[in-house]
């Protein structure tokens, strides 16, 4: 990241060499939930469970699961594919200055148990042992302490004048004035967010962004399940597969790079090996 210029934020770098028809999509479509572009990938995950049980084996106490592959694969891809990891806020597209990812975790498996939110900050060093470890450590942390975010929403909660505070908390967020420590803990300023209903039992459905914050990418993970594939002759093979369904802001890119970025997703989860690597290892 060069010397911060004017029309820079703390969480992002302004992109001033954009093309006409998305410099201009943001003046005419202003609002993200507006421009939402809904995908679904369906990932064969035959050799990823063989390689989680292998890996699990090797690593009795350090095991990792489906959810971390599937973290590691979205954060290497934006790592590689960077207009993946750009925000629209104010009307102008912005590339963001790190690589973040938030996710949801139920503290107890009830309906009125407590949800909380968790985060990591991935670095070019980092690789699937390393992701693994830091959502291992989140998780740990969020089921015995709340998020920053929900101690500073309850704080909220007790002040009069709700309206006037929601008011300025969106005009500073519009232009990037929000405190750097609301950043760092909320979800929404994350280049990813993603939800595991895969683990509630639970098949994958649409989710809408948020006008709220930077984020530009929310994934839901599906259940684990057989599905059929048929080959050039007719031939029905049943796979196991899990479902991906991704919500994208339309403004930032096209279809052929959005399509590229998922496939390569596909690819890493598919082929785990490939994220033992470094995020910053070119595949």
């Amino acid at each position: 990241m060069g010397k911060r210029r004017i029309g820079d934020r703390s969480d992002g770098t302004q992109i001033r060499d954009i093309d006409a028809m998305h410099y201009v999509m943001p003046l005419m479509y202003p609002n993200r939930c507006d421009n939402e572009a809904y995908m679904k990938v369906s990932v064969d995950i035959t050799k990823t469970e063989d390689y989680i049980k292998k890996y699990n084996e090797e690593h009795p106490d350090n095991r990792i699961a489906i959810f971390d592959i599937i973290i590691a694969a979205m954060l290497k891809t934006l790592r590689l594919r960077p207009q993946m990891n750009r925000f629209i806020a104010n009307q102008t597209m912005y590339q963001r200055n790190c690589i973040t990812a938030a996710f949801t975790v139920k503290k107890e498996f009830r309906d009125d148990g407590d949800e909380t939110l968790a985060r990591i900050v991935a670095e070019d060093t980092d690789n699937l042992e390393s992701i693994s470890f830091k959502v291992r450590e989140q998780i740990a942390k969020c089921k015995v302490e709340d998020d920053e975010s929900t101690d500073a929403m309850n704080f909220i909660k007790k002040l009069p004048a709700k309206h006037i505070i929601g008011a300025v908390a969106r005009y500073l967020d519009r232009h990037g004035w929000m405190p750097k420590s609301v950043i760092a803990t909320d979800p929404y300023q994350c280049s990813v967010v993603l939800t595991n209903l895969g683990s509630l039992g639970m098949d994958i459905g649409y989710h809408h962004l948020m006008n709220w914050g930077t984020n530009s990418i929310f994934v839901i993970v599906g259940t684990k399940k057989f599905k059929p594939f048929y080959d050039k002759d007719g031939n029905v093979t049943m796979k196991r597969v899990i479902d991906l369904a991704v919500t994208l802001d339309e403004r930032i890119s096209d279809g052929f790079y959005y399509g590229r970025s998922l496939r390569l997703v596909q690819k890493l989860i598919e082929n785990p090996e490939l994220l033992e690597g470094t995020l910053s290892k070119e595949i």
